[in-house]
């Protein structure tokens, strides 16, 4: 018994007579649904949002938040090292810092020996914060719908977008 042929499965020979997976019409191509760096800036505007709810209890914004991860993670980094982790600029990145030490969540330092670089330190209320915390991954996990393991196989699957893009950028 054979399978279905080409055009009962949808799909066209090509000239070879192999078939083909029919290939979207380029309207289908140019719809916004259909575009996967629109779902996920669409999804990304979610999660702004879903933290701004889970963290605005505790007067932080999600970008104040990631800074606390990353300096959990180790204390004492550069403003440059920070803004590597976090794919942030310095002009993005030095006004936040500058509300969190305002907020008493870190401090700066700059190095004795070259002044042009700052470090930044948990204080004693920006380490506190990391228990008060530990409960939003799991929080904001819970809200996509997806089970631990698809959460596991979605951070892989856009770990593995960021860096083919990465890779795979033009020079201007």
């Amino acid at each position: 018994m054979s399978g279905p042929t080409a055009s009962q499965s949808g799909a066209e020979p090509n000239p070879a007579g192999h078939a083909t997976i029919d290939q979207p019409s380029q309207q289908d191509r140019q719809r916004l649904d259909n575009q996967l760096c629109f779902a996920v800036y669409a999804a990304a505007h979610a999660f702004g949002r879903a933290y701004r709810t889970l963290l605005g209890r505790h007067e932080l914004t999600y970008p104040q938040y990631l800074v606390l991860l990353v300096l959990w993670e180790q204390d004492g980094l550069s403003v440059k090292e920070i803004g590597n982790r976090l794919f942030l600029d310095s002009g993005t990145l030095t006004p936040l810092l500058k509300r969190l030490e305002a907020s008493g969540r870190v401090r700066r330092a700059r190095d004795r020996v070259d002044e042009r670089q700052v470090s930044i330190f948990l204080t004693p209320a920006g380490e506190s914060l990391r228990d008060v915390l530990a409960c939003i991954p799991d929080e904001a996990g819970g809200l996509t719908g997806l089970d631990m393991q698809g959460r596991k196989n979605l951070l892989h699957d856009l770990v593995t977008l960021r860096l083919g893009l990465q890779t795979g950028l033009i020079p201007e």
